[in-house]
């Protein structure tokens, strides 16, 4: 069955040559040949400003950019988060769109006291896509993969956003052509299935 896919490059950095950049398009073309409907966003060419205050995160207006990504999102069946590691958790642009994209009213009912929340996103399912430069297994064991356990529950989970499910990508800055050409092949599969 054929959904509506959203990828989100979360790369702060625009340069075409970031092998994150490269699984988007991997992902992308995947969806594609799956006859999935495809849009993106790429954070790094996206112009918000950061959330400064609590007021400002519920009480406050996205900007224009922002109202077009939450357009997106809520057009969206499958939501493709992909992001490079950085000091052990997603780097602080894509950190600060998350903040900007998940307000009160879009993704969540506002928390009243006692009452809890509703989840707005249900319905959604995620895949997250991580590159690091020590190796995978090493992330999800010794340091336990709590950045990725972040967005995982504390963000996409506490909207609704579930089976999240998450590609581990070690080794980036060391893997060889052959490697990457490995798991940009896997990625695409993965966009066929819009899994």
């Amino acid at each position: 069955m054929a959904k509506h896919v959203l990828i989100i490059d979360g790369h702060p950095d625009p340069l075409a040559e970031h092998y994150v950049h490269a699984l988007a398009t991997a992902y992308r073309d995947g969806a594609r040949l799956g006859e999935h409907e495809v849009r993106s966003i790429i954070v790094s060419e996206t112009a918000f400003p950061l959330l400064r205050t609590n007021a400002d995160f519920t009480e406050g207006f996205p900007v224009a950019t922002i109202s077009h990504c939450q357009e997106s999102v809520a057009w969206a069946d499958h939501l493709v988060i992909l992001f490079p590691l950085w000091l052990g958790s997603m780097p602080a642009l894509l950190k600060g769109f998350f903040e900007q994209l998940l307000r009160p009213g879009f993704a969540f009912s506002a928390v009243t006291r006692g009452a809890g929340h509703k989840k707005l996103l249900k319905g959604k399912s995620a895949r997250i896509i991580v590159t690091m430069g020590m190796p995978g297994l090493f992330y999800r064991w010794y340091y336990r993969a709590h950045s990725l356990k972040s967005l995982e529950r504390n963000m996409l989970g506490f909207c609704g956003v579930h089976p999240v499910r998450a590609s581990i990508i070690g080794m980036v800055e060391s893997m060889d052509p052959r490697g990457r050409g490995i798991w940009l092949s896997k990625i695409q599969r993965l966009g066929q299935r819009a899994a």
